[in-house]
């Protein structure tokens, strides 16, 4: 299989009612653009979560912990909190949420940039938690479009379609803007942006389309 069999199926996605779940997905998160900093800090927190766990999780805690909890929590009640509701990584998770509150004006701090990589670069440097797959995910699920999340299932389209030789088990800043390349010239051949095409690939793997 190739980077064009890999466009033709894409392309089947886009044709059908899966092509409009994407677009009404990513029009939520263009809304993003007018929600506040608390928002944001919600969403950023999500992301957080989401690293070595999954987005359904991550997305069910957003839910029962809400802005307020990631903001007032101390860093004890949030961890119980979070062991409560299922997260493996409890301790650690709690105590990334409480050191990002110093950044609790985010979208101010994002919204300053004029190049999205660029906001990614500062997410992994000043954010404790994020690496380049989850600071890519939290611009994707505010608004922006050209950065790619390689969680698991993208890299396995990948590896499957005989694009990336093997599924790297950690992934450093250059192979990680390496296979990015990838991404961007199949979001090329298919016209899309990256954060439309990342939510069918993902569907491809799993039949959702989650954030």
């Amino acid at each position: 299989m190739t980077l064009n069999d890999l466009s033709r199926k894409v392309y089947e996605l886009k044709k059908n009612k899966i092509g409009r779940i994407v677009e009404q997905r990513i029009k939520e998160f263009k809304e993003f653009k007018n929600k506040n900093n608390d928002a944001w800090f919600s969403e950023l927190c999500f992301c957080i979560l989401t690293a070595n766990s999954s987005a359904k999780l991550g997305i069910r805690i957003q839910g029962k912990v809400g802005v307020e909890g990631f903001l007032t929590l101390s860093v004890e009640q949030l961890s119980q909190k979070l062991k409560e509701l299922g997260h493996r990584f409890y301790n650690k998770r709690a105590e990334y949420i409480v050191k990002a509150r110093k950044y609790k004006n985010i979208k101010e701090i994002i919204e300053k940039f004029s190049d999205e990589k660029d906001a990614r670069e500062w997410l992994v440097k000043n954010i404790k938690g994020l690496g380049y797959k989850e600071a890519s995910h939290f611009l994707r699920n505010v608004g922006f479009d050209n950065v790619a999340i390689l969680d698991r299932h993208i890299l396995k389209i990948l590896h499957e379609y005989g694009l990336i030789d093997e599924i790297p088990k950690s992934l450093s800043r250059k192979k990680y803007l390496k296979i990015e390349k990838i991404l961007e010239e199949l979001a090329r051949k298919t016209q899309l942006t990256l954060s439309k095409l990342d939510l069918f690939l993902w569907y491809m793997k799993t039949g959702e389309v989650l954030k």
